[in-house]
């Protein structure tokens, strides 16, 4: 387990850790806005509508003026998918619309930048808007879906697509199997054009439109290996009224075990799209990814941590977070993970499992202690502690005077913060603070 995880991406710990939670949502490592997205692409020679970017009402207005059409459409930016479905607390519905003038631009702005937009992908707590995209609209005789990701199955990119676009591929994969293309490449090879205009044949391009689909298809496959991405999708890729293959729409996954030499990529980042939770745990070097439980999680090690989440589950708790705080980890560090983890409204208890290599046992005693006496924490804190400077620890926690409750064995401990959880839980629905004894 150890050998596992040692070494992985915060993505593929993330990705681990929210399997175990049974989520259905697509996960990927670093993703960047639809603007920066359509940027990259008109960098790499790939046919994308003219379009702004806007924070402000007035920007988008004077966007729009600069497009110079009147046949527009404005989409809100937000890193989540089912924009168009979706609707904002300003009362808005639909995060991507039609527009035909500078003013309409202004005043769907309005509604948008600064408000929070809720989507099948957002979650109950929704995403806010703090940027919108004001393109030309570009009227199609055919959309189709186009994308390359990394295949565990083929070790290597696959090409996915399918000519039947704008729309959401997973239904069209359940329905009609059949109208899913795949194309494995030879990363050592790459993409030739022969392959690429085979492509094409299959999903139905004809005449002009066949060659350029074919150039789309090479030059895409060229930036999803400069840049390092995990994956490249256009929904819907188009083949407009006049014959021109455009990318409609982007959305790009990065390996951010990549970030060393890809700055420019990394450094296009959104945190205001980010959970700030794990915003501030990076800024600690702790590895922290919320999740739907009520049982908050500090371990040290990934493997442990992974195991620890386990044993909640068989003894029928969920898991509030993974939360890795490393090898080395500071007094300090470790009271702003508790920090963190008590942040989680939704968190009734915590489970604390070292086991101590070079992390010691006092150290992170001391930083529970601090953590508890500054947060004046109210949920019930159960710890095991195991290894390098055990007794010190333990000795610092029996006499700090703070109520924590000890177990040398994790089946026990995880036994006892589910129940401890479940208390906590019924009391905070009664509207009481529950005393719970260590007796």
């Amino acid at each position: 387990m150890f050998r596992l995880f040692a070494g992985s991406s915060k993505s593929a710990l993330r990705a681990a850790a929210r399997s175990q939670q049974q989520q259905q949502q697509q996960v990927r490592n670093l993703s960047i806005h639809e603007y920066m997205s359509a940027n990259l692409l008109s960098e790499a020679g790939v046919k994308v509508p003219k379009g702004e970017v806007a924070t402000t009402p007035k920007e988008a207005y004077d966007a729009a003026k600069k497009l110079g059409t009147s046949d527009l459409v404005i989409k809100a930016q937000v890193l989540a998918g089912g924009r168009g479905k979706g609707h904002f607390d300003s009362g808005l519905k639909g995060g991507v619309k039609t527009i035909y003038s500078p003013e309409e631009a202004r005043d769907l702005a309005q509604k948008m930048l600064g408000h929070k937009i809720f989507t099948k992908q957002t979650g109950a707590h929704g995403k806010e808007c703090s940027k919108v995209f004001i393109v030309e609209r570009k009227y199609v005789r055919r959309e189709y879906y186009f994308a390359i990701l990394m295949d565990r199955a083929t070790q290597g990119p696959v090409i996915v697509a399918s000519s039947q676009g704008g729309v959401d591929i997973e239904t069209v994969a359940a329905e009609d199997p059949d109208a899913i293309v795949k194309l494995p490449v030879d990363i050592k090879k790459g993409l030739s054009l022969e392959a690429a205009q085979g492509l094409a044949d299959k999903l139905g391009f004809v005449g002009s439109a066949r060659d350029e689909a074919a150039d789309t298809f090479v030059k895409l496959y060229k930036l999803f290996l400069a840049k390092d991405a995990t994956q490249i999708e256009i929904n819907p890729l188009v083949e407009t009224s006049d014959h021109q293959v455009m990318c409609m729409d982007a959305k790009f996954g990065f390996d951010d075990n990549a970030s060393f030499r890809q700055q420019d990529v990394f450094a296009l980042r959104d945190p205001t799209q980010e959970d700030p939770r794990e915003v501030q745990a990076e800024k600690w070097n702790l590895n922290y990814i919320g999740l739907d439980g009520q049982i908050g999680c500090l371990v040290n090690g990934a493997g442990l941590a992974m195991s620890t989440m386990d044993i909640i589950k068989l003894h029928g708790g969920e898991p509030a977070n993974f939360l890795d705080v490393g090898g080395s980890a500071t007094a300090k560090q470790i009271c702003e993970a508790f920090k963190i983890i008590s942040s989680d409204a939704g968190v009734s208890a915590a489970l604390v499992n070292i086991f101590g290599g070079i992390m010691r046992c006092d150290v992170v005693a001391q930083g529970i202690i601090d953590a508890v006496k500054e947060l004046d924490l109210k949920i019930p804190l159960v710890v095991r502690l195991q290894g390098t400077n055990v007794d010190a620890g333990k000795k610092l926690i029996n006499e700090s005077g703070i109520a924590i409750f000890p177990c040398d064995d994790l089946d026990k401990a995880a036994e006892l913060v589910v129940k401890l959880s479940g208390i906590t839980a019924l009391a905070q629905q009664a509207g009481l603070h529950a005393k719970l004894s260590l007796a």
